[in-house]
């Protein structure tokens, strides 16, 4: 039986089937220094009775086809699959509506307005509640920046997903000091990088061109992203809390990632070992 199975792309998605290689021998390395037997398989047919636990760290593009991504979650957890976090989190952490859930509880999220469908006056509606021009809408269900738009008023709706969004102000922090994400195995913290967009963009992600650096939070940081997991509906095995300085100057959840984020590993300090331990737990 192998130990861990790491989900990996649907096969016939092109932008992501032939590229998760590198990512996942930068996981299976801490874990295999534990003695552990790897292994991946596609999110969309993976076996994954034959795991000991199962890990969906590379199942890129599931939100490219979420009801299937929701009703192979809902076989996993029909067959008692052990997943890493459990799928009651990652049906939770699909769609982005969790932030108002997380809010609701006390943990700074950056303003956020849910609607089913967007509209002209939506977006006005947004623009006088969150006093601002600049606004940012992106899918409920969505990744890596996927149809997500900076609008200003003049833009209407252009570029706008068609389906239910998400409404947020644009926050001028991503293309200064940009985005902060902390990565916690367990609820204790590991490490951190910001990332940041290239001039003229708002979109963080190395795909876009943001640049990557390791970086130690400041402890108000800190503190956030642990509001932001006391909020969380269960204890998490991992998880990457991504803080945005809000308009206020104080730090704000942009998304709390519990299904496939990049951890980051090659910026922590102990090589992984922390990953590495909150999987062993769970064999």
């Amino acid at each position: 039986m192998t130990d861990v199975l790491i989900l990996t792309p649907a096969p016939d998605e092109p932008r992501f089937a032939d590229a998760w290689s590198p990512l996942f021998e930068g996981l299976a390395a801490p874990l295999r220094r534990h003695g552990l037997n790897v292994a991946a398989a596609s999110w969309v047919d993976a076996d994954v009775g034959s795991a000991r636990v199962v890990l969906p760290l590379i199942s890129w593009g599931y939100h490219l086809r979420s009801a299937e991504w929701l009703a192979r979650l809902d076989a996993f957890e029909a067959a008692g699959a052990p997943l890493v976090n459990p799928v009651p989190i990652l049906r939770w952490n699909t769609t982005k509506t969790y932030l108002a859930e997380l809010a609701g509880k006390g943990a700074p999220v950056a303003p956020t307005i849910a609607v089913d469908r967007l509209t002209l006056e939506e977006l006005d509606r947004a623009r006088e509640i969150f006093g601002v021009d600049q606004l940012v809408a992106k899918p409920q269900i969505s990744g890596g920046s996927q149809d997500t738009v900076r609008l200003r008023h003049a833009d209407g709706l252009a570029g706008c997903t068609q389906g239910p969004a998400l409404i947020q102000p644009f926050l001028p922090a991503v293309g200064e000091e940009g985005e902060l994400s902390l990565f916690f195995f367990d609820g204790a913290f590991s490490h951190a990088v910001t990332k940041v967009a290239v001039e003229g963009d708002f979109r963080v992600q190395p795909q876009f061109g943001g640049k990557v650096s390791g970086v130690a939070p400041e402890p108000e940081a800190l503190h956030a992203a642990e509001m932001v997991l006391q909020a969380a509906p269960a204890p998490l095995a991992y998880a990457r809390v991504d803080l945005i300085r809000g308009l206020d100057g104080a730090p704000q959840l942009m998304e709390l990632e519990a299904i496939e984020p990049d951890l980051f590993l090659e910026h922590a300090h102990d090589g992984g070992e922390a990953f590495a331990r909150a999987v062993v737990a769970r064999l």
